[in-house]
């Protein structure tokens, strides 16, 4: 069997920790900035762990992470 291809677009997104969990970044951070509340913005720029749920669909498409 051939070896699997990782998805490019999610290796970019995604990171996965030393335990196995996966990393991502918020969503809200790009644009329209300035009717954002600077506490908001502050929050927005922490790393957060993706829910289990969301983790199986994403771990299929990171095959050697």
């Amino acid at each position: 069997m051939p070896k699997m291809k990782t998805h490019r677009g999610v290796a970019k997104r995604f990171k996965v920790t030393g335990s196995g969990k996966i990393k991502r970044a918020q969503a809200g951070k790009s644009h329209l900035l300035s009717s954002k509340k600077k506490d908001r913005k502050r929050r927005l720029r922490h790393t957060v762990i993706m829910h289990s749920a969301e983790e199986k669909r994403i771990s299929a498409l990171l095959p050697y992470a």
